[in-house]
């Protein structure tokens, strides 16, 4: 079986700061493996261990960042056995549309059996990817699952929960999977298992070799920003008495007009 793990490598948080205009500068930001995508996979390594002969894949789309070496190791050192790679200058932040349009010609190139993504990415978490990737495919897809209670090289069971229910659902292969952050718990790498991610294949493809050298680009983003800060009104009322309970309930109420 060929378990592909879907991975993001997104800006930390940390070193994002924001302009006088509210726009984000991420010129100085260092870059990590979005926190969603450590589960997808894990996931995809306990999912692998449960079907024998099985390999790991990660499979990651995007610009000069996917360069970075200890970033790949880092992937690596965490269970799967090969890092392919889609690097183009106009993935650099790319959208979902187009994201999910690579992934889906890479995989097709690889082959896969199951695709294992994050429910969203650490910076947009606009949690259409997985949905889109396997509507390229063609193949079933299912998001917010929570627990793959058994796999085969046939059929895998999951769990949804759900508000007030938690959904059993049988899934035939091939199939796309959208996982929360409560299906496993990323572990960290032992020693042993950074030094061998040094010796891992890494595969590198092109925009240009899965055809996807005129790909179109629906949606842009126009501008992000940090939302609009509002002064503390720092009002203070003093005792308990009937006048400062009335004062209080009107001094809310104006602020919720």
């Amino acid at each position: 079986m060929r378990v592909i793990a879907c991975c993001k490598l997104v800006a930390e948080e940390q070193d994002i700061s924001i302009k006088p205009d509210r726009s984000l500068d991420t010129t100085r930001a260092t870059y990590k493996i979005s926190p969603f995508d450590l589960n997808a996979i894990e996931a995809a390594v306990e999912a692998a261990a449960q079907v024998g002969d099985s390999t790991v894949e990660v499979l990651s789309v995007g610009g000069k960042v996917l360069e970075n070496a200890k970033l790949r190791k880092d992937i690596l050192s965490r269970g799967p056995d090969i890092l392919h790679l889609v690097m183009d200058e106009k993935l650099d932040g790319a959208l979902p549309y187009t994201t999910a349009h690579v992934l889906a010609a890479a995989a097709t190139k690889i082959g896969f059996d199951l695709i294992i993504c994050g429910d969203g990415s650490g910076d947009l978490y606009a949690q259409q990817t997985a949905l889109l990737i396997g509507q390229r495919l063609r193949v079933p897809v299912v998001n917010a699952v929570s627990r793959i209670v058994s796999i085969t090289n046939q059929q895998l069971v999951v769990e949804r929960t759900l508000e007030d229910l938690v959904e059993v659902l049988d899934i035939s292969l091939p199939a796309v999977l959208a996982v929360t952050g409560d299906i496993n718990v990323p572990q960290i790498p032992a020693m042993k298992a950074i030094l061998s991610a040094g010796k891992k294949p890494v595969s590198v493809m092109t925009m240009d070799e899965l055809g996807l050298g005129n790909i179109s680009t629906p949606v842009v983003i126009s501008s992000v920003k940090a939302p609009e800060q509002t002064q503390r009104q720092r009002v203070i009322i003093e005792g308990d008495g009937e006048e400062q309970i009335a004062t209080f309930i009107e001094t809310l109420r104006s602020q919720l007009k």
